[in-house]
């Protein structure tokens, strides 16, 4: 399993566009190929404050994902709202097992 975490910050003003955003390209990503999760975290405690959790089978899978229309739209849509550039964290999922 191949495993991205991806931190975002968004602006105050942006925060429902940017969850409106997200939600439309995490139900397009679930139906992906070779996609086991694609969760969009919003934290309690800072509500600008956003984690992305994408699994997948494997690399070529989540590369993928980064050539579908839908990512592209989402990228766009919210290059402007981001706070500060977001941080993507790459890991191998050990458990559960495929």
């Amino acid at each position: 399993m191949y495993v991205t975490i991806v931190h975002v910050s968004v602006g105050d003003e942006y925060v429902d566009e940017f969850i409106a955003a997200s939600l439309i390209n995490h139900k397009a990503s679930i139906r992906e190929p070779g996609n086991r999760r694609f969760d969009v975290l919003q934290q309690a405690a800072e509500p600008t404050k956003f984690v992305l959790y994408e699994a997948y089978d494997d690399e070529a899978d989540a590369k993928a994902h980064k050539d579908t229309d839908h990512y592209a739209t989402w990228r766009e849509t919210v290059a402007h709202m981001m706070a500060e550039p977001r941080q993507s964290v790459t890991y191998v999922g050990l458990a559960p097992e495929a």
